[in-house]
């Protein structure tokens, strides 16, 4: 089996694919003073409900947009599953050109959600996560990587709201009953939920303009689906995208068998 680790600014994702099928899934949050040791302990945990040895495991590919977490996923790989895990990043193998003043600025999710989208579909393509923040890829329909957008995700904006204005509360993340909000509350979520829909559309319109041709819009991340619900521009939501995108490249570098003796 391999194990595939995504860690973000709030969530930990990890998947375990066996003969390329997604045995297991787990989101965890990501707390930044934990150490290998709990990390390890909290994978021994997770591998014993589901029945699986730290034995069965014979790879592991790490994706990291928080730098202090990713020393402490690989010391936790090495001592408690015998690994030295593949890290996405510079020197990796993605078959996905990246045609940026600087390809080294562009996050490791942001490269894997792209890598997982083109192999699938191999067109044009916008790819939008949300996440922590709420990301727009561009990929070529000739596989390149071209850029994006950058805005801050839904939770960052309701906590915002919370914590910037002394009056309003903190609100649940939903879909209100209309647009015209007859409450605070129900104002609240129409802002947040409406205004980011029109946020999507307004920036997939914008960004299809100057790509090739005619994008696909893929969403992931653990909101898409709320979003998605409420617009025709996205085409297909995937919410394991990236652990899909982690086996795709941990396959294309053909690394050896990374157990050691």
């Amino acid at each position: 089996m391999i194990l595939v680790v995504d860690v973000g600014n709030t969530h930990t994702v990890l998947g375990l694919f066996q003969e390329r099928v997604l045995r297991e899934n787990w989101r965890v949050a990501t707390h930044f003073s934990r150490t290998d040791d709990e990390y390890g302990m909290m994978l021994h945990n997770l591998f014993s409900f589901s029945k699986i040895r730290a034995d069965d495991v014979r790879g592991m590919i790490i994706s990291c947009v928080v730098p202090p977490m990713l020393k402490v996923m690989v010391g936790m790989a090495q001592k408690y599953l015998g690994l030295k895990p593949l890290v996405v990043g510079p020197g990796v193998k993605t078959g996905l050109p990246i045609l940026l003043d600087n390809p080294r600025e562009v996050g490791a999710d942001r490269v894997v959600n792209s890598v997982a989208a083109y192999s699938h579909y191999r067109q044009s393509l916008i790819v939008i996560d949300f996440g922590t923040a709420t990301t727009f890829d561009c990929i070529s329909s000739r596989g390149e990587y071209l850029g994006g957008v950058i805005a801050p995700g839904l939770q960052i904006s309701m906590e915002a709201l919370f914590q910037k204005a002394s009056k309003l509360p903190r609100v649940e993340l939903l879909r209100p009953p209309r647009v015209l909000g007859r409450n605070t509350v129900h104002s609240m979520q129409s802002g947040i939920v409406y205004g980011y829909m029109s946020l999507v559309e307004g920036l997939v319109a914008r960004l299809s303009e100057e790509l090739d041709s005619k994008p696909l819009v893929i969403a992931t991340g653990g909101l898409a689906s709320l979003i998605a619900r409420e617009t025709e521009v996205i085409d297909h939501v995937d919410e394991l995208l990236t652990l899909k995108g982690l086996l795709h490249l941990y396959e294309l570098n053909h690394p050896a068998d990374q157990r050691r003796s």
